[in-house]
């Protein structure tokens, strides 16, 4: 049986990137002088199919739900937060809520899985459980739900779409969701929990040695904990047991959709630890994902930059930031968009009458 997730990603354009690069060396600057923001322009054009990329139209989509795992104490603040911060983000008080209407992009905010019983207004509700189970005792999902969470994330990619996005960035809430995310790292990776547990939203050092053996019993109770020599990574089947049993609805739609944004060629702006997780769910799901993700900035979480160098990425900025919600990608887009501005907009040597060493 093949599954949506499975389906073939869509190409980059090469000769797109081929154009870009040509015009990039003919920019009136030494070459290679703008860094990474040539780098990011050349691979704009390609994901964007032409030899100028531009942003106009971002989309940053909230994905929330809560997490049965914050009844082992590991988080430091209450679970009620996650549905009230639904409010706020729709409020306009949050973070992310902010940067979207500083860049003027579209914001959306799914309930796919908060324990809220009622429909919050502004929020898209497409519920897939009243949170999770705890994932130190029993499977995180059933089957049945890690569809609905994965689908959930492919439906919003779809509003995206239809709102003419031209780059995604996904963002998460759901108070516990970094022991999820990092138990769900351990598996794909063949760490321990003291490997990836961290403070998340202000966990002392006990806090975090706590967290970590809960993720160890977790692992344990699922059949992943690391085996000596590592084992091939998890990569299909494999990698959505890891994700069914120890990821949360928000870390599944997020991998959702960014599998769905690569299958529709719209290029992706991936945040920090939570979402990077999910990344290297989706590229384990389907691997030329990848080809559509930029890496916006290296989290504050300590376990994000194993995950950066397991997806082989470089983050735009290191900020110390460790919010979720989007708001590190958010707070990266404005690079994409200057360096998209530079490359179209800076004149060629031949149209400025400025001689160039051959």
């Amino acid at each position: 049986m093949t599954y949506w997730w499975q389906h073939a990603v869509k190409p980059l354009d090469e000769a797109a990137r081929a154009m870009a690069g040509q015009r990039q060396n003919s920019l009136t600057k030494p070459p290679g002088s703008l860094g990474r923001l040539e780098e990011i322009a050349i691979h704009l054009a390609a994901m964007q199919g032409r030899e100028k990329p531009q942003i106009e139209r971002p989309a940053i989509t909230i994905f929330a739900g809560d997490h049965g795992v914050v009844a082992e104490g590991v988080a430091a603040f209450p679970q009620a937060v996650t549905q009230q911060m639904l409010a706020n983000f729709v409020a306009g008080g949050a973070a992310i809520s902010v940067l979207a209407k500083a860049l003027g992009a579209r914001l959306e905010v799914v309930d796919v899985g908060t324990l809220a019983g009622e429909a919050v207004a502004g929020v898209v509700r497409d519920k897939t459980a009243l949170g999770t189970a705890s994932l130190a005792q029993a499977p995180a999902m059933t089957p049945v739900q890690l569809n609905h969470a994965l689908a959930a994330g492919q439906r919003a990619t779809q509003r995206a779409l239809a709102a003419s996005a031209d780059m995604f960035i996904g963002g998460d809430m759901g108070i516990g969701n970094t022991t999820a995310a990092a138990a769900l790292s351990c598996a794909l990776l063949d760490l321990t929990g003291a490997q990836m547990a961290g403070p998340g939203t202000g966990l002392d050092a006990a806090g975090v040695s706590h967290k970590a053996t809960v993720i160890d019993r977790a692992l344990a109770l699922h059949g992943f904990l690391p085996s000596p020599p590592a084992p091939p990574p998890l990569a299909g089947e494999g990698s959505i047991a890891v994700l069914r049993c120890l990821g949360g609805f928000e870390i599944a739609a997020l991998a959702g959709a960014y599998i769905a944004c690569a299958q529709a060629g719209l290029p992706v702006l991936v945040d920090g630890f939570i979402a990077t997780a999910a990344a290297l769910a989706a590229c384990r799901m389907n691997p030329a994902a990848r080809d559509w993700m930029l890496f916006a900035h290296a989290s504050a979480e300590p376990g994000h930059a194993r995950l950066l160098a397991a997806l082989e990425a470089r983050p735009l900025l290191q900020l110390d930031m460790r919010l979720g919600e989007g708001s590190g990608a958010a707070t990266a887009l404005p690079l994409l968009r200057l360096a998209c501005e530079l490359h179209a907009g800076m004149a060629t040597f031949a149209e400025a009458g400025v001689s160039r060493e051959d």
